[in-house]
């Protein structure tokens, strides 16, 4: 039998949708709108600031390692610190973080050492194995497929009825990716307990953002799966902040995603194996600086009196004596027998690898 198809005989809308964009402080580090009281206790402030801060002298370390040969290829997070520690500073201690490679604030808020952090990038996977946080999952370089391991954990939150959340953290150049798509499509039929964040730096690698993609925000793409969106300034630690933790409370309550598209920008190479100078005018770099989050927020602090220079002497030398002291801790780890990157991945090692495991516990190369 034929089916009976049934034309209107004047158009109508069937769905509309609209993505808001946050902001509370403006570049002068004052806010441009009331900001919610909870948001602004100054010793949480505080130590949001300070964290921004350790993860950028950390970053700079970690770069002249890699220059000296004593790192492998690492992948700055400068510029965009407000949204890693704004996000670690939202979570809950039990909820589940699934980072891709920037998300050092995050981590270190949750507990995660700098050198564990030193010896994953220098290729020692013992810095994966985190002494705290045991549930967050470690660093994924596979673009977007740590977005399908936030849903995983998600479901199994939601099957055990747990109220906690996941966090999952992806780039711009990664929302193109089909895994990403996936993953928001599972949590929407689903209504997973999960929140999708997206830095929006502006580069996905040596692509542009008006290159990648012709939509007009990056959140509305979870608008197609049922997932409500959000843009935010990603240099606000206030705007990052109250996305994420209203985000991560609906998930917990059994109202589903939430993707945070966090506008930021790159203000360092896409890792320490690129050259941005080659693809981007300095003239955008420049242009870029004055949105910088930690200048911003240390306007604001001052300002409203919790901060001063003296405090920010003190708190820069602790910074370089912590980081020191993670690059020794790193330096002073054993390295690995070589066999051991077969001995733990199979239960029982497949005959094909014999040889080479063998080959490998003699020292042959």
């Amino acid at each position: 039998m034929q089916k009976e198809i049934f034309v209107s005989e004047e158009p109508k809308t069937v769905a509309t949708f609209s993505i808001t964009y946050q902001r509370y402080l403006d570049e002068a580090g004052e806010f441009e709108k009331e900001c919610p009281d909870h948001l602004k206790d100054p010793e949480k402030m505080r130590k949001i600031y300070q964290m921004m801060v350790k993860t950028r002298v950390f970053d700079r370390k970690a770069i002249m390692l890699q220059r000296t040969g004593k790192l492998g290829t690492y992948p700055a997070t400068l510029g965009q610190e407000a949204i890693c520690v704004g996000i670690g500073a939202s979570m809950h201690e039990d909820d589940i973080l699934c980072p891709y490679y920037r998300e050092y604030g995050a981590q270190f808020w949750r507990g995660v050492t700098m050198e564990e952090i030193l010896l994953y990038w220098g290729g020692n996977e013992v810095g994966s194995n985190f002494q705290k946080c045991k549930q967050d999952f470690p660093i994924c370089v596979p673009i977007a497929s740590q977005t399908l391991h936030a849903v995983g954990a998600a479901f199994a939150l939601q099957y055990k009825n747990e109220k906690r959340a996941v966090v999952t953290t992806i780039g711009d150049g990664g929302t193109s990716r089909g895994d990403f798509y996936e993953a928001l499509n599972c949590a929407g039929v689903w209504k997973l307990p999960v929140v999708f964040v997206i830095n929006s730096n502006q580069w996905a690698i040596s692509t542009p953002r008006d290159k990648q993609c012709a939509a007009e925000t990056l959140a509305q793409k979870g608008v197609a799966c049922g997932v409500p969106g959000v843009q935010v300034d990603g240099n606000d630690t206030f705007a990052v902040r109250d996305a994420v933790e209203t985000a991560l409370e609906k998930a917990r309550n059994g109202q589903g995603p939430t993707v945070i598209e966090a506008m930021t920008y790159r203000m360092c190479d896409h890792t320490t194996a690129d050259d941005a100078s080659r693809y981007r005018e300095d003239s955008e770099l420049k242009a870029n600086e004055k949105y910088d989050p930690i200048t911003r927020m240390k306007k604001y602090l001052i300002r409203e009196g919790h901060w001063d220079e003296e405090r920010e002497k003190q708190m820069i030398a602790q910074c370089g004596e912590e980081v020191a002291q993670a690059v020794q801790n790193y330096f002073d780890t054993p390295t690995p027998p070589a066999e051991d990157m077969l001995k733990y991945l199979f239960e029982t090692l497949p005959k094909a690898y014999e040889e080479q495991y063998q080959a490998l516990q003699q020292g042959v190369k």
